[in-house]
């Protein structure tokens, strides 16, 4: 399988690595001239829980060097994903399918609006993975990965894009090849929901208080506020009857801070190196959609409004 990486970051590089490992065609589809050549002259580097490893991938910055791929992963942030998705749009053909993996709300109907509902895959995955360097990532996380077909929302609520199911288990194979337990549900948007609520619980406050996931529970004060923000995601999620994967949402929050204990989340390495958040997609997007169904969400709005206050200040931080 053909297959583009958009976006070297470290999931990039992580998807990118095992999939070329394990035989794929893989081209990396990089913004940054030199971060591509960078890449292109060492290659992508692994270690951690994927086993050292380095091999060599295509790289690109210019995507009249793609012909006709057969699977497109988005791995950027999702405050960039409308800008990637126009940039990849003229390699999307009928049978070339569009990933995503990311954090949070509003990336797969993004997507869908400029690549076309019925060539989006909208998936979930457990893996972390933190960038050393340009190129050079650590695969300290390991989970299940979930693909499947979304069910679009607002005007298109009741429409059920049409991908077929023999193209989602094939995906699911080549993942699966790579080193990424991986299965195919109806249920997506469930299985999403269940993984914004851990994203809630954990990342921004990590962020704030520049904690590990293990370190949260340590702590009585941001168990407390855990708990509060946890507990208003999930009253958002029973009122649009989404069925979450576990039954106690606190509960599982814990256990994933315990089993991800020496873990940073994503937008605790975000913030150390002083880039954007994507709090808007995760603790953000449950104050929208606490906005739309009249249910209160202080706590969420509390601890976006901080993350963003931090990105704001990094040039004025004591």
């Amino acid at each position: 399988m053909k297959i583009v990486i958009v976006g070297p970051g470290a999931m990039g590089c992580l998807f990118a690595g095992n999939f070329a490992k394990s035989g794929q065609e893989v081209w990396v589809l990089d913004k940054y001239p030199q971060r591509a050549e960078k890449i292109k002259q060492n290659g992508i580097s692994l270690e951690g829980l994927s086993n050292a490893h380095n091999v060599k991938v295509n790289v690109t910055t210019k995507i009249e060097d793609i012909k006709k791929p057969d699977l497109i992963v988005i791995c950027v942030k999702s405050y960039d994903t409308e800008a990637a998705v126009k940039l990849i749009k003229p390699l999307v053909g009928e049978t070339t399918y569009v990933l995503t993996l990311q954090n949070g709300l509003g990336n797969i109907d993004a997507i869908a609006e400029i690549a076309g509902e019925n060539n989006v895959i909208a998936g979930v995955t457990s893996h972390g993975s933190t960038l050393l360097s340009d190129g050079h990532a650590k695969h300290c996380g390991k989970g299940e990965t979930v693909i499947g077909r979304w069910q679009a929302s607002g005007k298109r609520q009741a429409k059920q894009w049409k991908i077929p199911r023999r193209a989602l288990e094939d995906i699911a194979d080549v993942l699966k090849n790579a080193g990424f337990a991986t299965k195919v549900s109806d249920k997506i948007k469930d299985i999403l929901w269940s993984k914004l609520i851990i994203n809630v619980g954990i990342n921004a406050l990590t962020a704030i208080t520049r904690l590990n996931n293990g370190q949260m529970l340590e702590n009585e004060g941001a168990k407390q506020i855990m708990k509060q923000a946890v507990l208003e995601a999930s009253k958002i999620a029973r009122r649009k009857k989404i069925s979450l994967d576990y039954s106690d949402p606190l509960k599982k929050v814990e256990s994933v801070c315990n089993q991800t204990a020496l873990n940073m989340s994503s937008m605790l390495q975000d913030v150390l190196k002083k880039k954007k958040t994507e709090v808007d997609f995760i603790n953000g997007a449950i104050v929208r959609e606490g906005e739309d169904l009249e249910i209160p969400t202080p706590v969420n709005s509390v601890l976006a409004d901080l993350v963003k206050t931090i990105e704001l200040s990094y040039d004025k931080q004591v």
